[in-house]
């Protein structure tokens, strides 16, 4: 954990634990359903990297905005969407929170600030600088938040918004959360250089331990500070680790091929490693929280997750109907 954090209140270290444990056993509740075929589409989940998400947003607001991408669950949650919700729209059912439209790949919640994860690899990165340019000029001191991995970090876009983000002093953060894989390819085969060398050219940047929450959210409290002060953007890369495939039909796709060993992933869900053990042990250790207390907290949540997959189970299938109506309006079936 990082220096400095022992006057942190324990009600804030708390809830950063139970955001973070909350993220794990909903993704590995879905998990279990998609291995089930249970859920329609494909599910692409955040286990391994939920000290990023719970950091970063752990310093927004509701009314701040955030950019997610096609492992959004950990980010929606972390910004404290609806798991209800959530679920509901990835069983694809009428009381998701696209009205089960959108599935796995989009949940959204405009209410939370949460603009939308997206199928589209970068696809954040022009949406979050439009968030954060309306920002500028309603001068409403909103901030804007793009997510996105190591793999994003090679479309163009990522280039053009730093560039005009930086020369209009947008209120913006970009947080690469660079798991060292870019689908099923190890990132170092096909990105030269570091990423962080790119963004330096542009704005202020920092590279944290990514399953360190504490450095995690002093690192982008110190951005969204420089944000809502009119000092323009800052890129904030997050080294972190994705436990689970590319997608969970991960299996059918490479057809008996590797492209990293179980001894890696073995090593990084040891508890120095793993985000939430290595929070846990810093808790106990500090005497912040003792076991029993972490343990309510475990227990809490997966009376929550059961709960809502009940809920979303119990849910009415999307109505097919909305298709006429939610790209144009007012056309006829």
């Amino acid at each position: 954990m990082s220096a400095g954090t022992t006057s942190e209140n324990r009600d804030t270290l708390s809830a950063l634990l139970e955001r973070m444990v909350l993220i794990r056993k909903a993704e590995e509740r879905l998990s279990k359903a998609a291995q089930a075929g249970e859920l329609p589409g494909a599910v692409h989940l955040y286990i391994g990297q939920e000290a990023s998400g719970v950091g970063a947003c752990s310093q927004l607001k509701d009314s701040d905005w955030i950019t997610s991408t096609h492992r959004g669950h950990g980010h929606f949650l972390a910004k404290g969407g609806d798991i209800n919700a959530m679920y509901a729209e990835i069983w694809g059912k009428r009381q998701g929170i696209c009205k089960g439209m959108g599935g796995s790949m989009h949940v959204a919640d405009v209410s939370k600030g949460i603009l939308g994860a997206n199928g589209i690899v970068g696809g954040g990165f022009a949406i979050a600088t439009g968030a954060a340019y309306g920002a500028k000029l309603r001068d409403d001191g909103r901030v804007s938040m793009c997510f996105f991995g190591d793999g994003a970090a090679n479309q163009g876009v990522f280039m053009e918004t730093m560039n005009v983000s930086s020369v209009w002093k947008l209120p913006m953060v970009f947080l690469c959360e660079n798991n060292r894989l870019s689908e099923f390819t190890v990132s170092s085969t096909i990105t030269a250089g570091n990423l962080v060398d790119r963004a330096k050219a542009f704005m202020p940047t920092i590279v944290v331990d990514g399953n360190d929450v504490l450095a995690v959210r002093e690192a982008v409290g110190e951005a969204v500070a420089r944000a809502r002060g009119g000092e323009g953007p800052t890129y904030v890369e997050t080294g972190t680790y994705r436990i689970h495939g590319h997608l969970e039909a991960e299996d059918a796709f490479l057809a008996g091929g590797k492209y990293r060993s179980k001894e890696e992933i073995e090593a990084w869900q040891t508890k120095e490693r793993d985000p939430i053990s290595r929070f846990e042990t810093y808790l106990t250790s500090n005497g912040i929280m003792d076991e029993a207390a972490i343990a309510a907290i475990h227990a809490r949540v997966q009376q929550q997750v059961d709960d809502a997959v009940k809920f979303a189970e119990a849910g009415d299938d999307a109505d097919p109907k909305l298709s006429y109506t939610l790209m144009f309006a007012d056309q006829e079936a």
